[in-house]
């Protein structure tokens, strides 16, 4: 794993400890892990964002996850 792909796949982990306190925040948490996701699997960078910022609102909103 190369450096760039290690620092991404790094902060798309530490991004899952925080949900956000806005949808906004919620949004952009989801995207970097779902683009570090990908960019550690060789998929769609722009892909793994989209689906990771949308599973991550709906969980937030819908209290599968407890963001407190």
């Amino acid at each position: 794993m190369g450096f760039p792909k290690f620092v991404l796949a790094l902060t798309a982990a530490a991004s899952l400890a925080a949900c956000g306190e806005s949808l906004g925040d919620q949004a952009l948490g989801g995207a970097a892990i779902g683009a570090g996701a990908a960019v550690v699997t060789n998929g769609s960078i722009a892909q793994g964002a989209a689906l990771g910022a949308g599973a991550n609102v709906l969980a937030c909103q819908t209290d599968l996850v407890n963001c407190d």
